[in-house]
């Protein structure tokens, strides 16, 4: 590690000046300093991912497969040191870095199996009816093929998972698509370790230098070239919403616009039906102070919004949280930027009308940040914008509803999420049942009797959700259907057996599953 990007195979010390990550805990320049990129250095990290593209696209599944899996082996065998640089930039216990880095190696290889399984590509085959009437009926054939080169964003807040060897990543590399990624200002350290474990793997794998680049940049503009470059055909980002919204706008005004996968913000309301409340309510407030706090409070998915009906049952679950809070110790936030921007928060809620009911142990340290639990009824809530915003750490707001018609009142009023957890008894089925069609709308993971902290990374999982958890909510950015988002359908009309590529032909030569005249073969 010694302060150089990765452009191309080559080793780089960018001349626009130099960054260095800081220490989350005292704020303190960690060393070494990284050079910074200049647009130049962005163009050519560009123009050598699509220099890679039409190579790297035709290797076979089977190769990318075996690069995924080189990639996960080689960040294994960084071992401790990677585990210790990222404690240092961001505050995160050793055992939460350990399971990240499980989860950023499992998905590696889950995209190297979705790979070797096949039906990614979605192959369809309409064979050809000379005879049909009135009008014969041409052989059609359809692959999905990868998009081209796509930038990706580091995330502050998950180091490794959704970073420079993350989902995004795995996913690009997966449909065949280079990638060039914009290490996050916060982990410079973590992102150089684990882009030259991607390298090493390239070198082993023998592809094309343009398939992976890593570039550092200050300040937005790195970010605003990358995106720019007319090389770059799609973009995976997760961070702030107004981050995620510059890109947007800077994509849509491109000559050819590309789309952004962001994801941005979530609340991650959880509602509290009476029957679950009344049997349980101690039992599920420990597990609302649980989730509230894991991490920081710093997941995309923490709880940040509770709706519950106003009852004595609701008035013992504050009761519970608050005690369950009030011995959880306050934590280093990922970076000085968060705890500053968490504090303003927290005291926005309180100047808007919220009542505190519960906050955690105050901080030890410069930058620790302690939970806090806010209530207010649901006619205040409704009238207070301020109230609807995210507060990126372990803040929560409880909102007393008057009736199960104000809750879908208040479920009606807010933007789009990532999760909603319902805890509910037998007795609660029916109301919930009344809501789910207005939570569909609202959210791209529903979930009963658990919170939305823990993303299982599988075929099934949606990551994503309506504006502005996602910028698309058509797609999800953890589980094997990330990979849709970097394919694109191409259909081909009666072109010759021996010209069609091998996953078209009529005898298969790769084994896929296909479907022809609309029945899966």
């Amino acid at each position: 590690m010694d302060g150089t990007m990765i452009i191309g195979g080559e080793r780089l010390l960018g001349a626009q000046g130099s960054v260095q990550s800081v220490a989350a805990a005292t704020g303190e320049p960690l060393e070494p300093a990284f050079g910074t990129a200049s647009t130049d250095d962005v163009a050519r990290a560009c123009a050598l991912a699509e220099e890679a593209f039409d190579s790297f696209r035709e290797t076979t599944p089977t190769e990318r497969a075996a690069f995924l899996d080189t990639i996960a082996d080689e960040v294994l065998a960084i071992g401790d040191p990677l585990i210790e640089r990222v404690m240092l930039e961001s505050g995160l216990p050793r055992g939460r870095l350990e399971g990240e880095r499980g989860r950023t190696m499992g998905q590696l290889r889950m995209f190297a199996n979705v790979l070797r399984e096949g039906s990614w590509r979605g192959v369809r085959i309409d064979p050809a009816q000379p005879d049909r009437a009135p009008a014969p009926r041409p052989d059609l054939r359809l692959r999905q093929i990868p998009v081209g080169p796509v930038a990706v964003f580091g995330a502050s807040n998950f180091p490794l998972a959704f970073s420079v060897a993350g989902g995004d990543t795995a996913s690009a590399l997966a449909a065949g698509c280079p990638v060039v990624v914009k290490a996050h200002r916060a982990h410079l350290g973590t992102s150089a370790l684990v882009a030259e474990a991607i390298e090493r793997a390239r070198v082993k794998c023998g592809l094309h230098p343009g398939v992976f680049s890593l570039i550092i940049g200050e300040g937005n503009s790195v970010g605003t070239a990358l995106v720019a470059d007319p090389n770059i055909k799609a973009v995976g980002f997760t961070g702030s919403r107004g981050g995620g919204t510059a890109l947007m706008r800077t994509a849509a005004a491109r000559p050819e616009p590309i789309p952004v996968y962001a994801e941005m913000s979530s609340i991650n309301p959880v509602l509290l039906f009476p029957a679950a409340l009344a049997e349980r309510g101690e039992a599920i407030a420990k597990g609302f102070a649980a989730s509230l706090t894991l991490g920081s409070g710093q997941f995309c998915t923490n709880p940040g919004l509770v709706m519950a009906i106003d009852s004595p049952a609701l008035d013992a679950f504050l009761d519970a949280a608050e005690k369950a809070l009030s011995v959880i110790p306050a934590t280093t936030m990922l970076t000085p930027g968060i705890h500053s921007a968490y504090s303003e928060g927290v005291a926005k809620h309180g100047a808007a009308g919220a009542r505190l009911v519960g906050q955690g142990l105050a901080p030890t340290g410069t930058y620790e940040g302690h939970a806090h639990i806010f209530e207010t009824a649901a006619a205040t809530f409704l009238s207070t914008p301020a109230l609807h915003e995210e507060i990126f750490g372990p803040a929560a707001l409880v909102v007393r509803c008057a009736d199960v018609a104000e809750m879908k009142a208040v479920l009606a009023h807010i933007e789009g999420q990532l999760t909603i957890a319902l805890h509910i008894a037998d007795g609660d089925h029916a109301a919930a049942r009344e809501l789910l069609p207005l939570l569909e709308r609202k959210a791209g993971r529903l979930l009963a009797n658990g919170f939305g902290t823990g993303v299982e990374v599988g075929h099934a999982m949606v990551h994503g959700g309506p504006f502005p958890a996602t910028s698309d909510p058509r797609t999800t950015s953890v589980g094997s259907l990330a990979i849709e988002r970097f394919l694109r359908p191409v259909s081909y009309q009666d072109i010759p057996d021996d010209i069609l590529p091998p996953d078209l032909q009529e005898a298969n030569p790769l084994g896929l599953p296909r479907r022809i005249d609309g029945y899966m073969a």
